[in-house]
């Protein structure tokens, strides 16, 4: 009885100790396991949710602070458990002191650790909103000493490796060579051969190449109601909002993840899009998508004008299905059907770097992307039906046009030589 009552004071400072870093587990594993969806809605909502998205604005000063006081309150805990180890050595023996220690260890690795951070995890927005404030304060504590621990980090490594070298960027060609060599040695899984398949398409496709064309879309002008839709989807499962004379998109809602629409004035509730010419790499879209947490990006000639839309639907799909081309995402057919050996059915907007890389064939130099725009140069007019061309090494003849602007093309393969 003397024993307990001469260590109490201890074991509540450990308890305490080891209920504030629970709390910095589970903030750490709340803040950085919200979905995008949560973010958007966080920056909308109450003032706690507000302050867990500022906090989110930079992740480095965030994560920095929360394993600063993780790190300081387990050093404490294991300083305390010492005392209390010691104690019981001189009081009540060795035995007791060393159940003591492999209890104490067991406790903050169960209490401060996995079990914060597996209810953090299951309810992340909640647990976000309710340690927004404290942790913002907790933030702001280590703000003063953040140059320190970077002077800290910087000599630690010149000292540590005072000849390491930043390794040179990786070019597309590398790592495509690296998926040739991991598809020979097996050591890729099959899917994740395709995701890297999809990266690299990204990387060498220009946005004209991955957009929507603007007769393959809708755009609403305000005010939007939900009668507009009639209640159907939009083939990109986005709502297009376009300007007041109609000719530009400017604004978008993601329809397929929405939980909760007005019945009138959608646009108040839409994202404004980002916009980029139609040269611009896919890859560079994609990114400016994720920084910004924009899905849906306008794509625009030289004049300025919207020739079409490319969502963030429409990258991961290509990224993570095993058809990366145009026409499956928008058109759900194949790119290359073959018909009889040597002759295909494709699309007239099957790009040019496609069709390259499918047939591995050397193409003559042009400055459009498409066949069909391949087609307008060679007719010198609109493809109509029965249109024939000879281009390179292939045979085009136009057998179906759609209202759409869409056509469909006899691709026939011609002998090399010729």
């Amino acid at each position: 009885m003397d024993v307990i009552v001469a260590i109490a004071p201890w074991l509540v400072a450990m308890l305490l100790l080891v209920a504030a870093s629970g709390m910095f587990s589970a903030s750490e594993a709340a803040f950085f396991y919200l979905k995008l969806e949560d973010r958007k809605r966080f920056r909308r909502g109450t003032t706690a949710q507000r302050a867990a998205a500022a906090l989110l604005n930079d992740p480095d000063r965030l994560l920095s602070a929360v394993l600063f006081w993780n790190l300081m309150i387990n050093v404490a805990y294991f300083a305390v458990a010492s005392i209390v180890g010691i104690r019981l050595t001189d009081m009540a023996g060795t035995t007791y002191a060393t159940i003591f220690s492999s209890v104490s260890l067991l406790v903050i690795i169960f209490f401060s650790e996995m079990l914060p951070k597996s209810l953090a995890v299951l309810r992340a927005p909640t647990l976000a909103a309710l340690l927004a404030v404290p942790i913002a304060f907790a933030v702001r504590m280590v703000d003063p000493i953040r140059p320190i621990m970077r002077g800290v980090s910087t000599l630690s490594q010149r000292l540590i490796w005072p000849r390491f070298e930043a390794e040179p960027y990786m070019q597309v060609s590398d790592l495509e060579r690296a998926i040739q060599m991991s598809m020979q040695s097996s050591t890729v899984l099959e899917q994740e051969e395709m995701a890297l398949r999809g990266i690299v398409s990204l990387s060498d496709s220009l946005a004209q190449e991955m957009m929507r064309p603007r007769m393959r879309f809708k755009m609403f002008q305000p005010p939007v109601s939900l009668k507009d839709l009639d209640s159907e989807m939009t083939p990109s499962g986005y709502l297009l909002i376009a300007d007041e004379q109609g000719d530009d998109v400017v604004s978008a809602i993601n329809l397929i993840d929405a939980t909760e629409l007005p019945e009138e004035n959608l646009e108040a509730f839409a994202q404004e899009v980002l916009v980029f010419p139609w040269c611009a790499k896919a890859s560079e879209v994609f990114q400016q998508m994720l920084s910004t947490e924009n899905e849906v990006a306008a794509v625009v000639n030289e004049l300025g004008e919207t020739i079409g839309v490319i969502t963030l639907r429409d990258l991961m799909e290509t990224i993570f299905s095993y058809s990366h081309g145009r026409s499956e995402r928008i058109l759900q057919r194949k790119t290359f059907e073959e018909v009889e050996p040597g002759v295909y059915l494709v699309s007239g907007m099957t790009s040019v770097r496609r069709l390259s890389k499918h047939f591995d064939r050397e193409l003559p130099e042009t400055r459009h992307a498409t066949i069909n725009g391949i087609l307008q140069e060679e007719l010198e007019r609109i493809p109509e039906v029965e249109d024939e061309i000879n281009w390179g090494s292939f045979h085009f003849e136009v057998i179906e046009q759609y209202s759409e602007g869409h056509i469909l093309v006899r691709l026939t393969l011609l002998p090399e030589e010729s």
